[in-house]
């Protein structure tokens, strides 16, 4: 009997890790995103088959360079459910990121979604911060060149920048429909209302007088996705 109830507990845990590994599997061939619907769901309602064109799964302009003319030098393109209908439902995204010389694609984080990201153009120096240990937060950093590629893992802090004097390109895939994005950065000293000085002083081991400060300073967005 004993043995019958640990074979039951073990199950449902593998089922239970299977379920919260990614996006919900899809019932059906796929799931077109309507944007006009007014239900309110976990990703999107699905448009009517009868309603979909191939279009719904076409996105152009990946090979176009996007502005860089910000205080980081860099912009991410990214393609997610909320731009290429199609891919809701199915667990992946992608996006193109564009760095001028020496940009930096600040510390950030994506809570729903691990990312493989591969080198176009370009050299890039990239990493990731592990959770707490009782070693630290230990860095994972490596020089990335042409060709190569290097793997972020869900919801750990990660940043890329380019040490190179010519610009730089490269494409991330992700492990869902709508990976998320927290820059680090934004998130403390940029949030709507602000976090209280008296919180973020102690926190970032900074005085209130530099809080303030820092907090007036424009923030920069860099991922640029329709909504």
């Amino acid at each position: 009997m004993a043995a019958r109830i640990i074979l039951g507990v073990a199950l449902l845990a593998l089922v239970s890790s299977h379920a919260s590994a990614s996006d919900p599997s899809p019932l059906q061939d796929f799931c077109v995103a309507d944007y006009d619907s007014n239900v309110f769901v976990n990703g999107f309602a699905c448009k009517k088959p009868k309603d979909v064109t191939a279009d719904d799964f076409y996105f152009t302009g990946l090979d176009q360079t996007a502005s860089t003319a910000n205080r980081l030098g860099a912009n991410i393109t990214l393609v997610t459910a909320n731009r290429l209908p199609g891919l809701n439902t199915l667990g992946v995204a992608m996006s193109r990121v564009d760095y001028a010389p020496f940009a930096l694609n600040p510390p950030h984080s994506h809570p729903h979604a691990s990312e493989i990201l591969h080198v176009a153009e370009g050299t890039l120096y990239a990493g990731f911060v592990t959770s707490n240990t009782a070693q630290g937060n230990r860095l994972f950093a490596k020089k990335l060149k042409k060709g190569d590629a290097f793997v972020f893992p869900q919801g750990l802090i990660h940043f890329q920048f380019n040490v190179g004097d010519t610009d730089a390109v490269a494409f991330a895939s992700f492990g869902s429909q709508s990976p998320g994005l927290v820059t680090a950065a934004n998130a403390l000293l940029g949030s709507h209302p602000p976090i209280p000085d008296y919180i973020l002083a102690p926190a970032v081991q900074l005085d209130k007088t530099t809080v303030d400060w820092l907090q007036k300073q424009p923030w920069v967005d860099i991922a640029q996705e329709a909504s």
